[in-house]
């Protein structure tokens, strides 16, 4: 995957974030740093990017983010709930003022009923002004894992954008 084919939304983002001298925070699972790596990969992004988090296992989610572990067990890594919970865990546990967390099955496998491979979830936003979206994708690993960055980081640069 190349990291450079997303930089225009890394543009748009950085340039939103320093004009307000802000930063943001990733929490990923199916991308596994890939958001972290596409922001980190511009120079410069040491003045706007504050951390990121890989939680792939369940525990990790809970351990690192805080994510409550009942909260997985009634409806799944791949939700809602959790995609918000991770988002929200990555701004208590950062000075960042804007998050992203993406949750997802990437594939071949880990298909479930209702959950087919490309089903991610994706929360981003600000303490308290969270935003979910529920993204259906196509085509291998690889390419959903890609589309999932470029999402990822389109809703950053828009959120990032806002007044």
């Amino acid at each position: 995957m190349e990291l450079l084919s997303f930089n225009p939304a890394v543009e748009r983002l950085a340039s939103a974030l320093a004009a307000r001298g802000e930063r943001i925070a990733t929490a990923e699972s199916c991308t596994g740093g890939l958001v972290a790596a596409a922001c980190t990969a511009r120079a410069g992004s040491s003045d706007w990017f504050e951390r990121g988090f890989v939680t792939y296992s369940n525990e990790a989610k809970t351990e690192l983010l805080g994510v409550d572990a009942a909260l997985i067990a009634a409806h799944g890594a791949v939700s809602e709930e959790v995609a918000r919970a991770m988002a929200a865990g990555a701004l208590a546990r950062s000075r960042a003022t804007l998050a992203a967390a993406v949750t997802g099955i990437a594939g071949p496998g880990g298909a479930v009923p209702g959950k087919p491979v490309g089903t991610v979830w994706l929360a981003w936003g600000r303490r308290g002004a969270l935003q979910a979206e529920r993204l259906q994708l196509g085509g291998d690993r690889d390419a959903v894992r890609a589309a999932t960055v470029a999402q990822a980081l389109q809703r950053l640069a828009e959120a990032a954008e806002q007044p």
